[in-house]
């Protein structure tokens, strides 16, 4: 664990004692990662959730993360905070369950006229083409990207949890016992990589900025010059596709 004198210090004391004011000190010197995560969260829930509600949330993950930590796995312990704090703001939303059936009904339509068009036309479609399969006007296209956003991120967490985090190496985890796990996880990369490749260029920058460079919403909208909401329908857009993909991969790997 990569740590500064101040915060090695801390951790040998919470380790030996577990004394409350050490954790809220602990707490502290690591409440940046709550508040980063919760910034870059904002890109899925816009105004539908206050950012300081994501960052109350970010802080039950971060105590989690303080509490279980053990300094002798060798693993850097922002790394794995971030993991829990991520985690707990997203179970937050999900116990909330302020998404109405209806809407996450319309997600799932969204993400099949996007599979059925996409794989009717061999590339990717326009906003025009699932407006016109969807039997809806252009403004009620939109105004469903911006309903659905937070959905789609919930399915592909759901998703991504089922088959395997990308990226994530959470510890304690029994994956590895597996012996299907790595052609599977292997498979699982190459599909989305590819499916990646494939997006639209706006979509595929959007999240290259945002998983790749770590950028906020509202950076990168300064950085592609067009609204933060229209960075969120782009997104929203990506994540679609993705999903829908990697969702017909695994359907076909369980058959």
């Amino acid at each position: 664990m990569q740590a500064n004198n101040k915060q090695h210090e801390l951790w040998k004391q919470y380790q030996e004692n577990k004394d409350p004011a050490t954790r809220e000190s602990l707490i502290l010197e690591y409440s940046h990662l709550i508040k980063f995560i919760a910034g870059r969260l904002n890109i899925y829930f816009g105004s539908n959730v206050e950012y300081d509600d994501l960052v109350g949330f970010g802080v039950f993950g971060l105590i989690d993360a303080i509490d279980k930590f053990d300094m002798n796995k060798g693993v850097k312990f922002e790394t794995y905070a971030s993991l829990r704090i991520r985690g707990s703001i997203i179970d937050s939303i999900r116990e909330m369950d302020w998404v109405p059936r209806s809407l996450r009904q319309k997600n799932k339509e969204l993400e099949k006229a996007y599979w059925e068009v996409e794989n009717e036309l061999g590339h990717s479609a326009s906003d025009k083409d699932i407006a016109e399969k969807l039997g809806i006007s252009m403004d009620e296209f939109y105004k469903l990207l911006n309903e659905v956003n937070v959905t789609s991120m919930v399915s592909l967490e759901d998703f991504l949890e089922q088959n395997y985090e990308i990226g994530a190496d959470i510890p304690n985890s029994n994956k590895a016992d597996r012996p299907e796990h790595e052609v599977e996880l292997v498979e699982l990369r190459e599909i989305l990589g590819d499916s990646i490749e494939k997006l639209p260029e706006k979509e595929k920058t959007v999240l290259s900025l945002y998983y790749y460079e770590e950028l906020t919403l509202k950076e990168i909208s300064a950085i592609m010059k067009v609204s933060e909401s229209r960075i969120s329908q782009l997104h929203t857009k990506a994540i679609i596709r993705l999903r829908g993909k990697l969702a017909r991969h695994r359907s076909l790997l369980d058959e």
